[in-house]
C-alpha cells in the first residue's frame, strides 16, 4: 500500500533491506577459526563449554556483555526511509 513516490511493494522492500543489512552486519562480527583459551581483553580463562558453544570466541562472558552494551546504540534507526515517510 505504497503512495506518492514509492512504488508497489516499496514498504516490504525497505523491511527486507533493513533485515538483510542487520544479518550481514551480524555475520561480519562473527569470528572464525578456533576460539581463544583466554580472554583477549582481561586475560581470564574462557571455559571449554563457552569455546565449544561459540566458535571463534575471543572474549569472556563479562567482556562480551560490556562489548554488546557499547554496540547496542548502533543500528537502531532505519537509514532507508522512503521519501514519503520523510515528508510526514
Amino acid at each position: 500500500m505504497a503512495t506518492g513516490w514509492a512504488g508497489d511493494g516499496a514498504v516490504q522492500d525497505q523491511i527486507d533491506a533493513t533485515v538483510n543489512d542487520a544479518v550481514q552486519r551480524a555475520r561480519q562480527q562473527l569470528h572464525k577459526g578456533p576460539g581463544l583459551m583466554r580472554c583477549e581483553e582481561c586475560d581470564v580463562p574462557i571455559p571449554a563449554a563457552r569455546r565449544k558453544a561459540v566458535p571463534g570466541v575471543r572474549l569472556c562472558v563479562a567482556c562480551q556483555e560490556a562489548h554488546d552494551e557499547e554496540s547496542r546504540g548502533a543500528g537502531l534507526y532505519n537509514r532507508r526511509g522512503s521519501k514519503d515517510s520523510q515528508l510526514r
